[in-house]
């Protein structure tokens, strides 16, 4: 991953002391032999940046970047296995709409019956439906 900022408005943000250079306390800024490291607060992401011409050029730091890479190789590989999943679980492995419509009549013929069966048992018993005595 590539960030671009312009190296003057790092160097003021410096010179300005502490609470201009860490503004939202987000990001610390440590100055090396070669450039920065800069460190996310939030994320806990290391990058080392360097100066190229007026910019401030950062990368992962190598051991976040393969960190990194090894997250989106194994989320690559889930994602490519349930695509395949859902590829095994096409409609054609459904049934045909008049059978799930047969079913679903034979469900409804059962259920209209084992209702009437309680209603018929409820005024034989001389109750109502919320269970209380006629």
């Amino acid at each position: 991953m590539l960030h671009k900022f312009p190296a003057a408005a790092l160097i003021l943000g410096l010179l300005a002391g502490p609470a201009v250079a860490q503004d939202d306390g987000r990001y610390s800024m440590e100055r090396t032999e070669d450039g920065f490291v800069r460190m996310d607060r939030q994320t806990g992401e290391v990058s080392v940046c360097r100066e190229q011409g007026e910019d401030l050029v950062c990368r992962l730091a190598a051991d976040d970047r393969q960190a990194f890479e090894t997250d989106l190789d194994a989320l690559s590989d889930r994602v490519t296995a349930l695509e395949e999943r859902l590829a095994e679980l096409s409609s054609a492995d459904l049934p045909p709409e008049e059978e799930i419509d047969r079913a679903m009549g034979i469900m409804e013929s059962f259920m209209r019956r084992f209702f009437g069966m309680i209603q018929e048992f409820q005024q034989e018993l001389g109750t109502t439906e919320d269970g209380t005595r006629t």
